[in-house]
């Protein structure tokens, strides 16, 4: 029986399935963990930085070297239900000596936190970026939104039109941003198997959905995935991207060779990298 497009249940759940694409994501896991260690070794930082009462609402950062300068802000994945913002400064010497500073946001997971919960803490988060740029010698008209998975989903989230206001922010105040391997339309999503953890009804999906729900304004825009995502997730990619040049978009699409769904975003530590010269493209930084 089909159950979303031309999908029975069991090819929605392995079309939704990042893990299915890997032999094993604990090797990616232990390196983003690692690397992001290295990191705050070696760099000044700020860690466990609150943004919100709750213990998940934090962040922690990585200044420029000197004022006025873009910030690029990571949301990590994990499906909504893994990882944390220890796991997701591996990038950050790579945009530091760029000339950014780096800024990784944590959440509360799911399924202790609902969808709803999760973007706005996040979008609490880069309220509280836009308010303390100063403290991270950024710009905060200069603010990139990064993402990956479930995080490139949060990025999306973060583009939408209509609660800036809230946290007495302007409209559409990011400036670009760059989103790997995304879930932009939750309809599929809610009706395989990741629903187990997620429990979201179809209104609750429509509403977290960013293909719905596309950016506050035209932006630079790049949009990346692996070339092994299943074509449930390549879709996600290019039916976003679509939406978002409809609108007026910049958008450009990186396929980085030789990656999977796990190591793209470390592709971030490599300043040669397609997908970091593209993102530093849309930052206005120079590139190699």
């Amino acid at each position: 029986m089909t159950v979303y497009r031309y999908w029975d249940q069991a090819e929605l759940n392995r079309q939704m399935s990042a893990r299915g694409t890997v032999p094993d994501i604990a090797p990616m896991m232990g390196d983003y963990a690692r690397h992001s260690a290295a990191m705050r070794a070696a760099l000044p930082c700020a860690l466990n930085v609150p943004y919100g009462p709750t213990p998940a609402e934090r962040l922690d950062y990585f200044p420029a070297t000197g004022p006025g300068a873009p910030i690029f802000v990571f949301i990590h994945g994990g499906y909504w239900r893994l990882l944390d913002a220890a796991d997701s400064t591996f990038m950050a010497q790579t945009f530091v000596e760029a000339g950014a500073a780096v800024v990784a946001l944590n959440y509360a997971l799911a399924p202790g936190a609902s969808l709803d919960e999760i973007t706005r803490q996040c979008r609490a988060g880069l309220a509280w970026v836009y308010q303390n740029a100063a403290r991270l010698n950024g710009d905060p008209a200069r603010i990139h939104v990064s993402g990956s998975s479930a995080g490139g989903h949060l990025g999306g989230m973060m583009l939408a039109g209509g609660w800036a206001a809230d946290y007495g922010l302007p409209e559409g105040f990011v400036q670009s941003a760059s989103l790997l391997s995304g879930l932009f339309d939750l309809e599929p999503v809610r009706l395989s198997n990741c629903n187990e953890w997620l429990n979201l009804d179809a209104a609750a999906a429509a509403r977290q959905s960013p293909q719905l729900h596309p950016p506050a304004r035209p932006l630079p825009l790049l949009i990346a995935y692996a070339p092994n995502e299943t074509e449930g997730f390549k879709q996600q990619s290019e039916c976003y991207a679509a939406a978002c040049r409809a609108i007026g978009c910049d958008v450009e699409i990186v396929i980085e060779p030789g990656t999977n769904h796990f190591d793209l975003p470390l592709r971030f530590m490599d300043r040669e990298a397609a997908l970091t010269r593209a993102a530093l493209r849309a930052m206005g930084l120079p590139g190699l």
